[in-house]
């Protein structure tokens, strides 16, 4: 090894202490993590929590996702218990936290560490990158927290303090290979789950987007942006595309009883199995109607304002139409007691459409 390599080596490991020993003192408490002092007695992380907390955590905040992470681990303990689920109690347990692919793949995952698996998640990254629903940060993470496997960790969080510590000037996503290979020189082998951890605990709490808190940073004596005063310039990121904006309308039907009538949506595309209230015909590509003449069946509908909703790739406006009848339909659906809504799988568009009607 080469003067040069040295002290990049000798650098690589002074991030890693530093890190690590802000990491015992302010590591965050997560209900699927194993904090540095049972680490450190020899408890482990369970790999079935760590992937149900990272696929959960997927484009969905921490503090949102805890309360779903412990309902699910309450309904089903372990991958065996998930495998056995039905779907739709799944996606009813989803219902709110978005994405619903992540909760069909979830499914489908349980069911083929079980068939094929015996119940036991693989601890290679490239196993677990061959489960549906896991991509290389999934993976990655999980063979990283779960197994120790001294694999670079590449999320949101670990882009921005990398990007800051080392002022890489080029854009991200093309970027992130660049990171894991600078990863792979300075993480701790022999604690990478730590490592990785503490990194997007860093990145969470103190190298924050906005305003980042660099003096309480553990590794600023060498972060390059720091020095030259401009953490908030990176990491560079092409300009957003503006997204359009779809309308359409939804139908709260009521009957004698003050049932709402409720049905399901395709079983492909945009939140596709979960529940609704009947709605005309929009998506990412196109408008729906808006007005009465595209309900479902005549009734003395009336108009109940508007809601806004925004997925990945577009917004949504709803028009709201509300009517109550008193004979049977021939819709395919079924009718709900108000009080049981909140056990339909009824995603958070449609929660908003009936608490608009309602």
């Amino acid at each position: 090894m080469n003067i040069i390599e040295t002290e990049k080596s000798k650098a690589g490991n002074q991030f890693a202490q530093r890190l690590l020993d802000w990491y015992c003192v302010h590591a965050r408490a997560m209900p699927w993590r194993i904090s540095p002092e049972n680490h450190k007695l020899g408890e482990r992380p369970d790999p079935y929590r760590i992937w149900l907390s990272e696929i959960m955590l997927q484009q969905t905040q921490v503090a949102t996702v805890k309360d779903y992470f412990l309902k699910f681990v309450d309904l089903w303990p372990t991958v065996s218990h998930l495998a056995r689920a039905d779907l739709e109690d799944v996606l009813k347990a989803w219902a709110g936290l978005g994405y619903y692919s992540r909760a069909r793949n979830l499914k489908k995952c349980a069911d083929t560490i079980v068939a094929e698996y015996e119940g036991n998640f693989p601890k290679s990254y490239d196993a677990l990158k061959m489960l549906p629903g896991i991509g290389d940060y999934t993976a990655s993470a999980i063979a990283s927290i779960a197994f120790d496997q001294p694999v670079p960790v590449v999320d949101g969080n670990v882009e921005r303090v990398m990007a800051r510590h080392y002022e890489i000037r080029e854009f991200f996503p093309g970027a992130k290979p660049k990171v894991r290979a600078m990863l792979e020189g300075i993480l701790d082998p022999n604690k990478p789950g730590e490592f990785a951890q503490a990194m997007m605990d860093l990145g969470a709490t103190i190298c924050s987007p906005k305003r980042p808190a660099c003096a309480l940073c553990p590794i600023n004596a060498d972060c390059l942006a720091f020095q030259s005063g401009t953490p908030e310039l990176y990491p560079f990121k092409q300009p957003k595309a503006e997204k359009p904006t779809r309308k359409g309308a939804a139908f709260v039907l009521k009957n004698k009883a003050g049932h709402i009538f409720l049905c399901k949506r395709p079983s492909h595309g945009l939140l596709a199995g979960m529940t609704q209230v009947p709605t005309t015909d929009w998506n990412s590509n196109q408008d729906g109607g808006t007005e009465q003449d595209s309900a479902p069946l005549p009734a003395a509908w009336q108009r109940r304002g508007t809601i806004r909703h925004t997925f990945t790739h577009f917004h949504l406006e709803l028009t709201i139409w509300q009517a109550q009848i008193d004979h049977q339909i021939s819709l395919d659906g079924w009718w709900c007691k108000a009080e049981d809504l909140g056990s339909e799988a009824l995603p958070t568009v449609f929660k908003k459409v009936l608490s608009a009607a309602l």
